[in-house]
């Protein structure tokens, strides 16, 4: 099973901006869509975005013209840029790749978005 590595959360101000990577131990075109997922305190997760194997790309009304998802296949990683963040964003991210009958999680990102 791949094991996914997310890295790039931290604290930002609103209004800044933070670059997500996901980093896969193994090829991420063998797998259908990649995706990020976040989860507030007291939340269910929710999708945030996804990309396709043909980099089609789909994203959660609260994030569209904010975050842009973006791969590298070359580099194995998939980069979620988070832009205008604000309040609402705080949480944990993950990454998600998902095969035909498989479904793998990093361990999170946290991002805090606070003045």
């Amino acid at each position: 099973q791949v094991q996914l590595v997310e890295s790039g959360g931290g604290l930002v101000q609103p209004g800044g901006s933070l670059r997500l990577s996901c980093a896969a131990s193994g090829s991420i075109f063998s797998f259908i869509a990649m995706g990020w997922y976040r989860q507030a305190p007291g939340k269910q997760r929710e999708l945030v975005a996804t990309i396709t194997r043909d980099a089609s790309t789909g994203y959660a009304d609260s994030v569209k013209g904010r975050f842009t998802i973006s791969r590298d296949n070359a580099k194995n990683t998939v980069y979620l840029q988070m832009n205008s963040l604000e309040p609402e964003d705080t949480a944990v991210y993950y990454c998600n790749a998902a095969g035909i009958t498989t479904s793998s999680w990093g361990q999170g990102t946290q991002v805090t978005v606070s003045s």
